[in-house]
């Protein structure tokens, strides 16, 4: 007899407990401080920018070496 309440008791435990994990999270959330719009924008130009600046330094670098590469090849 004591076995089966001791599985019942597991049960409600971990059900209450997944329960108040959700119920944390949505209160956790609610302290989260969101970015207003205009930083939002801002932090998307600077992504923008970096991404393209490494863009062109990553294809300039591939260009260059490609072209080093074939000379130092067709020289052999």
């Amino acid at each position: 007899m004591s076995a089966k309440n001791n599985v019942k008791t597991e049960k409600a435990v971990k059900s209450n407990s997944l329960l108040s994990f959700f119920k944390e999270v949505k209160i956790e959330v609610k302290k989260i401080t969101w970015p207003s719009k205009s930083e939002t924008k801002k932090a998307f130009v600077a992504v923008l920018t970096f991404t393209l600046m490494y863009t062109i330094l990553v294809g300039g670098l591939d260009s260059i070496f490609s072209s080093l590469f074939k000379m130092i090849l067709n020289l052999k």
